[in-house]
C-alpha cells in the first residue's frame, strides 16, 4: 500500500477559492481511480491550508494517480500553489 498524507497551502483567499471550485471533481475523479482506497481532502482550521491523505494498493495505482492527476483541469488551475507530502509504502 502506498500512503500519501500532507497539505495544500494556499497563499491567498483567492487560491483557496480555486482549491474550493476545482476539488470536487478531483477528489470524484480520484476514488474512481482503480486501486484508489482512500482520498481525503479537506480545509483545516486555517482557512488557507488543506489536508491531504490517501491511499493506494499498488505502486503502479498510485503512479497512474499521479500521472492523471498532472494533466488534469484539477492540476492546471491548482499546480501553482504549493504541497508539502510525505509519501510511505508499507
Amino acid at each position: 500500500m502506498i500512503r500519501l498524507s500532507g497539505q495544500v497551502r494556499c497563499g491567498s483567499a483567492a487560491d483557496a477559492a480555486i482549491v474550493a471550485q476545482y476539488l470536487p471533481e478531483h477528489i470524484r475523479l480520484s476514488r474512481a481511480e482503480p486501486g484508489c482506497l482512500s482520498f481525503e481532502v479537506g480545509q483545516t482550521e486555517d482557512p488557507l491550508i488543506w489536508s491531504v491523505e490517501e491511499s493506494f494498493a499498488t505502486r503502479a495505482d498510485f503512479d497512474a494517480h499521479q500521472v492523471r492527476t498532472k494533466a488534469s483541469v484539477w492540476y492546471q488551475a491548482t499546480g501553482h500553489i504549493p504541497r508539502v507530502y510525505e509519501i510511505t509504502e508499507g
